[in-house]
């Protein structure tokens, strides 16, 4: 098999595997309402405090419709808390419940466990290198879209 073959065989993988095994480490028992996109909007608006729709929108490369949809999901589901600007009352603000909260250190949880998986079996050289090769395919995929 040449290098093209494999690297196209590992990438689709990779995508497919990683996207599966999240979507098993969210839904324990506690978070069997939530899906990965969920977790996805929740990880945008982050544990610091209130962001504005559009920097979340931003982020996240939707558009603020598309977010809005999300946000009211969530919002029911009581893992986020929507308000509007004191100073500007046409911008709506979102900010992580304290479910939310909880709910974002469980993912943070999967993701620290998932990158310490993968280091321990490395040799120092092996993840500088790594570290080197996912930061030139980031980029690429970044010109890309």
């Amino acid at each position: 098999m040449d290098i093209n073959t494999t690297l196209n065989e590992v990438l689709v993988k990779l995508f497919r595997d990683i996207n599966t095994l999240e979507e098993r480490a969210i839904r324990t028992e506690e978070y069997q309402d939530v899906t990965a996109n969920d977790m996805h909007v929740m990880e945008a608006i982050g544990p610091e405090g209130a962001k504005n729709m559009t920097s979340v929108a931003r982020e996240l490369e939707v558009t603020t419709g598309t977010l809005t949809i999300s946000v009211n999901s969530l919002v029911k589901k009581g893992y986020v808390d929507r308000s509007r600007s004191e100073e500007d009352r046409r911008v709506v603000l979102v900010s992580l419940s304290g479910k939310g909260q909880k709910a974002y250190l469980h993912h943070q949880k999967f993701h620290q466990e998932m990158i310490e998986a993968v280091l321990k079996e490395l040799s120092g050289e092996e993840q500088r290198v790594l570290e080197q090769a996912l930061v030139k395919l980031t980029r690429f995929f970044r010109q890309k879209s």
